[in-house]
């Protein structure tokens, strides 16, 4: 009985804190005056009416909102898309301080996306659709196999292939759902780097424009331009093409259009890729040995995301919704309440600089944390032609 009344108790302490956290924070975000009390009331409320819309109008809401708009360079055509958008920047300043009560040890708050509805955002800015895409043959050869149990002993405690040169800039995806694109073509990059020593820019485009393949475990996960693909059916195409294309020979335009790949023009050509097993041990070690790894994560908490290490209470890890590129980890980001000083990933993201840490997000280490290692592959590319 004393045990479930000190379990009660221990509920209820986290469960007033989160909400206590929740509350501080919404509040700080509207300075606390009746008016913008009654902007809470409005943002949570499901009427979109004109009515509702109107309340925001002349609060400190929308001088923030007008803020936002100058900072992003943004523009609505109407005034009825300006109230709308409006009222969706409201309701993210709410699920900023909700994601905070819930990732204490990030900041988040607004950010490029904060005109942008979940569904909106989702749509637009993430795009890794099926999963993760077992082996299969192609030419006689089985490709896509699990990566071999590396040593994980002597590892350095923290490790970054940005320092090393294996990682090109960041790079913005725009509102297209291509993120697979950017990290196939991050971990071909760091891939031939470590081969060649040479750090090419590679094409998305060709990617978006040509890739068509279907994972053969599920017919459904087929790469589709804007509408979102998977990095191993990635890989599999531009082993059939013959290779990838550089980024001036093919460049980006953020919508998907006619195919012109020119095997003439290939850049790289990719060998085979394996899948790393989901031990977080065994993704750092072959991060280690063998360049920048593409991942699988879930998204939820980057629309808010502003910077420190993320490490949120509950994160869906079955829910693969982007493509990032894992360049590195480090051994020291601070986590409190629950873990102290603990190791953490570096995540090249494809929303460009202007978002995040200067286009990177970091995130705590050892959890498989938001389904980080559920979806990891290193790619081998040809050392010579």
């Amino acid at each position: 009985m004393v045990g479930r009344l000190r379990l009660s108790y221990a509920v209820g302490v986290t469960t007033a804190l989160t909400c206590a956290l929740t509350l501080t924070f919404a509040t700080a975000i509207l300075h606390e005056s009746p008016q913008d009390l009654k902007i809470v009331q409005v943002t949570e409320d499901h009427n979109h009416n004109n009515h509702h819309h109107h309340h925001l109008l002349g609060t400190a809401t929308e001088h923030r909102f007008e803020s936002f708009m100058r900072s992003y360079g943004k523009e609505y055509s109407t005034r009825k898309e300006y109230v709308r958008r409006l009222e969706i920047f409201a309701k993210n300043l709410i699920r900023a301080a909700e994601h905070q009560a819930i990732d204490p040890t990030a900041v988040h708050g607004v950010t490029p996306f904060s005109d942008l509805s979940a569904a909106e955002f989702e749509a637009m800015y993430t795009g890794v659709r099926g999963g993760g895409g077992g082996s299969s043959h192609l030419n006689g050869v089985v490709v896509g196999g699990t990566a071999p149990e590396m040593e994980v002993k002597g590892l350095p405690d923290s490790f970054d292939w940005r320092e090393r040169g294996a990682v090109t800039g960041v790079k913005m995806q725009g509102v297209c759902g291509s993120c697979w694109a950017f990290s196939t073509t991050g971990s071909i990059e760091g891939a031939n780097f470590i081969a060649t020593g040479k750090l090419l820019n590679l094409s998305e485009q060709q990617l978006v424009d040509c890739d068509h393949t279907c994972d053969p475990t599920d017919e459904t996960a087929c790469n589709d331009g804007c509408s979102g693909g998977l990095m191993t059916n990635a890989y599999k195409y531009l082993m059939k093409a013959g290779g990838i294309e550089d980024e001036d020979s093919y460049p980006y335009t953020g919508k998907k259009g006619e195919c012109k790949f020119k095997p003439e023009k290939v850049a790289v050509k990719v060998v085979n890729f394996t899948n790393v097993p989901t031990d977080e041990k065994q993704i750092a070690a072959n991060l280690v040995h063998h360049g920048p790894l593409a991942i699988g994560l879930n998204a939820i908490f980057m629309q808010t995301y502003i910077s420190g290490v993320s490490c949120p209470l509950v994160c869906g890890k079955r829910r693969i919704n982007h493509g990032v590129l894992l360049v590195g980890y480090g051994s020291k980001g601070f986590s409190t309440l629950r873990f102290g000083y603990r190791p953490y990933w570096i995540i090249k993201n494809s929303w460009g600089n202007k978002w995040g840490e200067h286009g990177y997000y970091r995130l705590c280490q050892g959890h498989g944390m938001c389904g980080m290692n559920t979806m990891v592959s290193a790619v081998m590319t040809q050392t010579s032609s």
